[in-house]
């Protein structure tokens, strides 16, 4: 029966792994080499080796909503896209209002984590810890969740950059990237063009001489501002987008989507243009790069060929000359450096984990890996539902299969992710979002029925087939179920307008036609809805019918 319970790191995957552990009466005890909470939202002048590492201006590309906790919302008055330091308030608010702080060992680094030697029995583990003394501390735990992450290890692959040695000028990681005032002035390249590359290239060139941008295969970039002004994953994060995704081909889907972007700025015109199809690789989320390329400020450039002194020479042959600074946003290495490789299953690319949480080949289901996930959304609601599934695997309400049916599991999803998605040893697996949260919301117990919905809570089941996927919706029911989700799911709308309302303006009664056309769009989603039940279970609706059959003698 495990009882305590080692969380490594004391970002939002270890907050709320914390938390989860509590509320299936188990004592967990949180190891954070730093001095405070919220891992990669910490901001710090200076890069500290071996952690995440964020820029001053950092502002999520996550609606507050879509990165919400499931029984916390983030507050009505905060803005839909928060600075990094609303991110840190907000944890920091979490971690209070649910007394995690007493359960977090600060400034005290887990150096190694071993099976005990008589872990075929117990499932235990030995923890070796180092305080800011040096003193080292070695613990035995019935259990280890780990939440280190994994933006923490920069890569950066100089020997694929001949001549760097021959650089006059400075270059540099984004991981140590903190703000523009050194590139006043100044010729700057950023070579990668994913979120960090074109925040960076977007920042510096309001400053800089001149910004060139080099990508290897080019971005589809998409903006966070939607119709009607909402968040993006506001408007398109939602589960009947997600059933149009499960019937339509994915050439269609590709098509739409690219469609749709190219109306707003021709991905061809602007250099941009992919080698992937849209649904291939996670987009970049950004809305100013499009005018900083039209006004010049930033020009796309394609890979680095070689570097001669002070000049980059790129592979179309064209070159770049008296170029005072480079940035690699070049990614990053992801290692667990302290789990003894006896625990990691490697599946090609990626560590092998089955449904991205636990290693396939040990003997006791006593190690889980949190908020190791890849998806277009915020890896916080991810790794609650991780953390809530782990806490019954710890505790016996849930089971899992055989370790030859986990591996098997864990290959079929490496060949899937290497099927749909482009890959790579630093991007190395890939979930769609709703099909992932809905597959371990299933195993938890809490998965929201739309057909239960329909008949018995038509107002929320609205909300949830239209609305966005948020966490609220899996606190509806079943281990967990939270009171206040039902009200969260209905003012989540309230929320997200709540901080634009700083001028009063007059507002206009709805019209007739307006109230026709809302009914018909309603009478669509049912239609959609109960046609999908269909698809997916043809006998549940012909059982169901049969069933409010009244009875005959």
């Amino acid at each position: 029966m495990v009882h305590r319970v080692a969380v490594i790191g004391a970002g939002p995957c270890g907050l709320t792994s914390m938390k989860a552990c509590l509320e299936e009466g188990m004592m967990p005890t949180c190891f954070e080499s730093s001095d405070d909470i919220g891992g990669l939202w910490r901001f710090k002048e200076v890069s500290e080796p071996n952690r995440a590492s964020i820029y001053r201006s950092l502002t999520i590309n996550i609606s507050k909503e879509m990165m919400s906790f499931s029984d916390f919302p983030v507050q009505a008055d905060y803005p839909n896209y928060m600075h990094h330091s609303k991110i840190q308030n907000y944890f920091r608010m979490y971690a209070e209002h649910f007394k995690l702080l007493k359960h977090i060992r600060f400034q005290t680094l887990v150096k190694n984590v071993n099976q005990t030697p008589d872990f075929s029995r117990t499932g235990q583990w030995e923890v070796v810890t180092e305080n800011k003394d040096g003193k080292e501390e070695t613990h035995v735990f019935d259990a280890v969740i780990c939440c280190s992450g994994h933006y923490s290890y920069p890569n950066l692959p100089l020997k694929e950059f001949p001549g760097i040695e021959t650089f006059e000028g400075k270059y540099f990681h984004s991981w140590d990237y903190k703000g523009a005032e050194d590139m006043v002035g100044k010729k700057v390249v950023v070579i990668g063009i994913g979120n960090s590359g074109s925040d960076i290239a977007v920042e510096s060139c309001r400053v800089a001489e001149q910004v060139y941008l080099s990508t290897r295969s080019g971005a589809w970039v998409i903006r966070q501002v939607s119709e009607n002004g909402l968040p993006v994953d506001i408007k398109y994060l939602t589960r009947f987008v997600h059933i149009l995704t499960q019937l339509l081909p994915i050439r269609i889907l590709n098509w739409l989507c690219e469609t749709k972007l190219n109306a707003m700025y021709d991905h061809t015109m602007y250099a941009l243009k992919p080698k992937h199809r849209f649904f291939n690789q996670i987009p970049v989320v950004n809305d100013e790069l499009p005018l900083k390329i039209l006004s010049g400020s930033v020009i796309i450039k394609t890979n680095v060929k070689e570097i001669c002194g002070s000049s980059v020479v790129f592979e179309d042959g064209s070159t770049v000359e008296k170029v005072d600074t480079i940035v690699f946003a070049t990614g990053y290495n992801y290692d667990f450096p302290y789990l003894p490789s006896s625990s990691k299953y490697m599946s090609g690319h990626r560590l092998g984990l089955y449904k991205h949480v636990f290693p396939p080949n040990l003997e006791h289901p006593t190690l889980a890996v949190v908020g190791f996930i890849h998806a277009f959304a915020a890896i916080m609601t991810q790794a609650e539902m991780q953390a809530r599934w782990v806490s019954r695997v710890f505790n016996g309400q849930a089971k899992l299969p055989s370790n030859q049916a986990m591996i098997k599991s864990v290959d079929k999803d490496t060949k899937d992710i290497e099927k749909n998605y482009i890959v790579s040893r630093l991007t190395p697996l890939h979930v769609d979002f709703v099909t992932y949260m809905d597959d371990l919301a299933g195993e938890i117990g809490v998965r929201p029925s739309l057909l239960w919905l329909f008949f018995t809570d038509y107002h929320i089941f609205k909300m949830v087939l239209w609305g966005p996927v948020t966490s609220y919706q899996y606190r509806l029911k079943g281990p967990g179920k939270w009171g206040g989700a039902r009200r969260a799911i209905s003012t989540t709308l309230n929320r997200v307008y709540q901080p634009l309302k700083t001028r009063q303006l007059e507002t206009k009664e709805a019209s007739f036609a307006g109230s026709l056309f809302k009914l018909s769009l309603t009478l669509m989603a049912g239609g959609a809805a109960v046609y999908y039940i269909h698809v997916r279970n043809p006998n549940t609706i012909p059982t169901l019918l049969a069933n409010l059959r009244p009875q005959t003698a």
